[in-house]
């Protein structure tokens, strides 16, 4: 079937600039090999869609710092359109989530390259906590938000596979102890360490030495799903 090629872009809703729609023409993209159907979709969809992300995350974090800015996003969306074949909808991530981390991590090295070559010693995790300092708030809350949100979508999905693991029978409590304050987040009126230990206790019938030595197996899944989640895998 021949496609049409319009010109003219589809506008955002708002500040929802990657709708479902665009997740879906990125599906699409990727499980066909007809050129005129993927030319299509890019133009139509996807592209406007990279061009609001790369834009909103620049301003978010405020990498407008970088010299070039305006080359370094022409870049970057060049840059997305090689890797969109690496994005799996099977994997349970969500295109925005997936091409906004890739895209804040892209700019996060053009910002570690261009403190190197001012002979500045900055550290990754530094560069990302002055980031998160700066952010403009008026501009990131629909980035934030979203990207937090499904973080923990994804997250609740990862934890609920974990009960295929083999675990010992205290891991197993501590594990259900887990997904029931997961569950009850929002009920929770005091939410710091000390009181999670407490709520895990009352749970698991364990005291807290137990506790935190059954949350290692725990902790080392949560760190496996991070360092994926940071580096766009998921």
């Amino acid at each position: 079937m021949t496609l049409p090629i319009r010109k003219k872009r589809r506008k955002a809703v708002g500040n929802k600039y990657f709708t479902k729609a665009h997740e879906d023409a990125i599906v699409k993209y990727i499980n066909t090999q007809d050129k005129k159907t993927r030319t299509y979709l890019y133009i139509e969809w996807i592209e406007p869609a990279f061009d609001e992300l790369v834009d909103k995350i620049v301003y978010t974090y405020k990498f407008t710092t970088l010299p070039n800015i305006d080359y370094l996003k022409d870049e970057c969306k060049i840059w997305l359109i090689t890797v969109l074949d690496k994005f799996n909808p099977d994997s349970g991530s969500k295109a925005f989530s997936y091409f906004s981390v890739i895209t804040k991590n892209w700019f996060i090295h053009k910002v570690k390259r261009n403190a190197r070559d001012l002979k500045r010693e900055v550290s990754y995790e530094e560069i990302s906590t002055q980031l998160e300092e700066k952010e403009l708030v008026t501009i990131s809350s629909y980035v934030k938000d979203r990207e937090e949100y499904e973080f923990w979508m994804l997250l609740w999905k990862e934890i609920n596979k974990w009960d295929n693991i083999r675990l010992k029978e205290n891991e197993k409590k501590v594990l259900e102890a887990v997904k029931i304050l997961f569950e009850s987040a929002n009920e929770i009126e005091i939410f710091n360490k000390k009181a999670i230990y407490l709520y895990m206790r009352e749970i698991t019938g364990l005291n807290t030495k137990q506790i935190v030595n059954n949350l290692n197996k725990i902790r080392s899944k949560y760190r496996i799903f991070k360092k994926k989640w940071d580096e766009g895998a998921l």
